[in-house]
């Protein structure tokens, strides 16, 4: 008789695969950060937007404190949804990445190699039996700046181009949005989702114009808006509990934000509450219309 299906006998040890290839404990953690609140991110042509379904769970905790987006570079932010000591740790981790690629090449460290450096870290929680897996999914956005940074004690210029050199005309730099899952796969997006939502908040997120070949490609400022109508569509999953709406975005160094991830601000973020709660209304009235019908 084989019990492969439940995990029984192939759960208790992080290291051990049952005989149809599976890992029950990253699983396990994959459903803790299905229970936790809706996480977002928007990849827009001028910047990236994080959001967050920051539940309450109690009326004493104080409003707009305990921060769940944090900042790990000046241009960088994590959003994660799961369990809240797993990503407080996982968001020191890339803190000290990023310190140690300054230290090193006396830069801001690409996102890319950020997502790469904590793909490998949280895969690495995978391997033994001493340790569990990460119950967070993170979603990290930034803007690698376009600018050529000079590093200390730089001799000469280097080749312009060609063999050892920068190809000309080639611009660098952008908006890049990565999510990391438990098993330490990660992917770069135009939009991504994790929590409890995500299905709901999904569905929004491929109806919307987001890659940059595309001439009506969504504009940063919209995507403030895009993400708060999100988060609130996506809370209805979670309808019976309170919650706060946290975002942050990053631009350009020639947008609003000067290439800084920042928190969204207030006046900004109260009107695209607004004018989510209003959307929100116009599709249950739409929904009574048709049951009337």
């Amino acid at each position: 008789m084989c019990n492969t299906s439940i995990g029984t006998g192939y759960d208790l040890s992080n290291s051990v695969f049952s005989p149809d290839g599976r890992n029950f404990q990253v699983e396990y953690a994959v459903k803790a950060v299905e229970n936790g609140g809706t996480s977002i991110g928007i990849r827009c042509k001028d910047g990236v937007v994080l959001a967050l379904e920051k539940l309450v769970t109690s009326k004493l905790l104080k409003p707009d404190a305990n921060k769940r987006i944090a900042t790990v570079d000046r241009n960088i932010g994590i959003v994660y949804s799961g369990l809240l000591p797993d990503g407080r740790h996982f968001t020191s981790r890339a803190r000290d990445e990023a310190a140690s690629w300054r230290s090193t090449y006396k830069s801001p460290i690409p996102v890319s190699a950020l997502a790469s450096r904590m793909g490998a870290y949280v895969q690495a929680y995978t391997l033994y039996s001493s340790v569990r897996p990460f119950g967070i999914t993170g979603i990290i956005g930034g803007w690698d700046s376009e600018k050529e940074v000079d590093v200390d004690a730089v001799v000469g210029s280097g080749p312009k181009s060609g063999s050892g050199g920068r190809s000309e005309g080639a611009k660098e730099g952008g908006p890049f949005l990565y999510m990391i899952e438990p098993s330490g796969s990660y992917w770069g997006y135009y939009g991504a989702a994790t929590g409890k939502g995500r299905q709901a908040a999904k569905s929004e997120l491929e109806k919307l114009k987001l890659n940059p070949k595309e001439s009506d490609c969504m504009s940063l400022e919209d995507g403030v808006k895009e993400a708060a109508r999100i988060i609130y569509l996506a809370h209805e999953d979670n309808k019976d509990k309170d919650f706060e709406l946290e975002m942050t975005w990053v631009s350009a160094v020639s947008g609003p934000t000067k290439g800084l991830h920042q928190e969204v601000p207030k006046a900004m973020r109260e009107e695209a509450e607004k004018l989510a709660k209003k959307a929100l209304e116009g599709e249950d009235d739409e929904e009574e219309e048709k049951m009337e019908e």
